[in-house]
């Protein structure tokens, strides 16, 4: 399901008198949110562009665009988009077709014919547990991948197992959490998190709780903010 992008929106959340050792950039995003990947894309190149990357720590945070899709069931996408978009289904086809076109501008091919859409509850379940391990961004990188570009599912634990373990988590560390209710709660935490920072679609980009930047923008405004956050704040 794709959250549209808009304007760059920027407020301060931190004291700015505090000193930071290093730039937090943290990144609310849905697994099916193709704006999602485009952005992760456009920001990765403005952060190649950005002369202090090396000080910067990115975190992933959870954000699902449709917590109450029952598990295990999967919907045609171009019939959500219909529904929610009060569209024909030859405009969100064509709505479709158009965000594939947005994807190879930016290097990303998009296989968006047949894709269909469900719960991402246990996906960033287990991004919260590559959080833990160090793998975070290739986790998502992984699974945004095999769900855009390989038509690959990522709505059954057998799927979610094998993607995770290509991402180089434990396969048996995976399987655990998939069988249990773990990081269910840094899930909702996230989820609150963007509550209350006003959130009301995704990708969000959060720098150091000072700065957001809503939406996929191109890698050069992105960077324009960044440079902005680093020269007014202050790093130890």
């Amino acid at each position: 399901m794709a959250a549209s992008s808009t304007a760059v929106g920027a407020g301060r959340l931190r004291d700015p008198g505090v000193f930071w050792v290093n730039m937090q950039v943290e990144i609310w995003s849905d697994i099916v949110c193709p704006w999602c990947y485009l952005g992760k894309r456009r920001f990765e190149r403005a952060l190649a562009d950005f002369d202090h990357r090396d000080r910067v720590e990115v975190v992933h945070r959870s954000f699902e665009l449709d917590p109450s899709a029952p598990p295990g069931v999967t919907t045609p996408t171009v019939e959500l988009l219909a529904s929610k978009y009060r569209m024909s289904p030859a405009q969100a086809e064509r709505a479709q077709r158009q965000m594939e076109e947005r994807a190879a501008a930016d290097g990303l091919a998009f296989r968006m014919d047949g894709l269909r859409s469900g719960n991402t509850r246990d996906a960033h379940r287990l991004l919260q547990l590559a959080k833990d391990a160090g793998r975070q961004d290739e986790l998502m990188e992984r699974l945004q991948r095999a769900y855009f570009t390989d038509q690959e599912s990522i709505f059954d634990h057998e799927s979610l197992t094998r993607l995770a373990s290509d991402a180089g988590l434990d396969a048996a560390e995976v399987s655990d959490v998939l069988a249990s209710d773990r990081y269910t709660d840094h899930v909702e935490t996230d989820e609150k998190m963007a509550q209350a920072l006003g959130a009301t679609g995704v990708p969000l980009f959060v720098i150091d709780r000072r700065y957001g930047i809503s939406g996929a923008q191109p890698a050069e405004t992105i960077t324009a903010v960044l440079d902005q956050a680093w020269a007014e704040a202050r790093y130890a």
